[in-house]
């Protein structure tokens, strides 16, 4: 790969390694996944079979810079490969965590099994304006009714971490197997990005499930620093897109002999810029989010300004890009088309003014009132 994108992944680290050569070929088939919004089965199978759904996370207390790292190389590669292996990968990654983190003994070493296997587990948390998900004790049972929606993989991936609202009204998460008679439907309109990351609605009414699918205690989704630090994962895979934005800037430029052009060498030159300034933001929120002994109100603002940061670079890359290319960059068919859709709506996060405020506020009131 080009750029320098993966600076600080260690070279000698099998599975980044073995990640990275599939990058090529999820590029060369991210075209026509994006035409025909299907599913790329055979970029998760790849991801499979070198052990990428597997991926050990990090775990509680002290320094993970290592896991962390790791994982921060593979959300990354998996971005700049396509955009939407990147965001089911991430979704699945975001899975593990909670049940990692919440889950009983025998539910994580049921996830440790299934993700083995190639199972993808899926994190389903949106609810519909109407008919939000919700469920209700049936003898030694729980009764679901209702839809999730902006369901990515739906109709796809083996295992749902859903939030469903109990008769109290508080969120409570399960994981839910699939194949128990939900069904996956397309949004009433749909995405203009993301396309092959296939994202529905699941309508879960009349699915049974006992109390060993209920993870954690309500309220444990929102739970922070958790909810708010998890962020970083997204902000990683978001980095990847602008590698390989800038992969095809440089690439089109080139066969165009364009390269020698004074204001062409300035655009890309802040491309740059703003890639690196990605890198680095993306690589001190992942460690600091997964240092458990940050304090957690500090690892949430820095987290969120890390977020804020690498949206606005993706955006300067993204208009940086399109002035550079013309038209061309607007021409269904021209990755950096297809790219830059995928960016723009992959970036569309709940909250981005309330996040980097709240991040600002807190920040700001550490500032000792005597500093120069």
């Amino acid at each position: 790969m080009s750029g320098g994108c993966m600076r600080d992944r260690d070279p000698s680290h099998d599975l980044v390694e073995r990640v990275a050569t599939l990058v090529p070929e999820m590029r060369r088939r991210a075209a026509a996944l994006d035409e025909d919004a299907t599913f790329p089965t055979e970029d998760m199978i790849a991801l499979r079979q070198v052990g990428a759904l597997s991926i050990p996370l990090p775990a509680d207390g002290g320094h993970q810079d290592e896991a962390t790292d790791l994982l921060a190389s593979l959300l990354t590669l998996t971005g700049s490969g396509n955009l939407s292996i990147g965001r089911l990968f991430e979704a699945h990654v975001n899975a593990l965590h909670l049940l990692a983190r919440y889950g009983t003994a025998a539910q994580r070493s049921a996830a440790r099994k299934a993700a083995a296997m190639g199972e993808l587990h899926a994190l389903w948390v949106t609810d519909p304006a109407a008919g939000a998900l919700r469920m209700t004790p049936v003898q030694d049972r729980w009764r679901m009714d209702g839809v999730k929606m902006f369901c990515s993989g739906a109709g796809h991936v083996a295992h749902a971490v859903v939030t469903a609202a109990l008769e109290s009204g508080e969120q409570q998460m399960a994981i839910v197997p699939m194949g128990q008679g939900e069904q996956a439907k397309l949004l009433p309109g749909q995405l203009q990005g993301m396309r092959s990351a296939v994202t529905g609605m699941v309508d879960f009414s009349g699915v049974e499930v006992g109390q060993e699918a209920l993870l954690g205690r309500p309220g444990d989704y929102l739970r922070e620093p958790d909810f708010s630090c998890g962020a970083w994962r997204g902000s990683a895979v978001a980095f990847g897109g602008v590698c390989a934005l800038l992969d095809v800037t440089i690439k089109d430029l080139r066969a165009r002999d364009r390269m020698n052009e004074p204001n062409q060498l300035a655009r890309l030159g802040h491309a740059m810029i703003a890639r690196e300034t990605s890198r680095l933001w993306v690589r001190n929120a992942a460690r600091i989010a997964e240092d458990k002994r940050v304090e957690p109100r500090e690892a949430v603002a820095y987290v969120g300004l890390a977020r804020i940061a690498v949206e606005s670079a993706c955006l300067d890359v993204m208009r940086l890009t399109q002035r550079s290319l013309g038209l061309s960059a607007f021409r269904r068919g021209h990755p950096a088309e297809r790219i830059c859709r995928d960016l723009g709506t992959y970036l569309r996060q709940p909250s981005p003014d309330e996040v980097l405020s709240e991040a600002a506020s807190w920040f700001g009131h550490r500032v000792p009132h005597d500093a120069p």
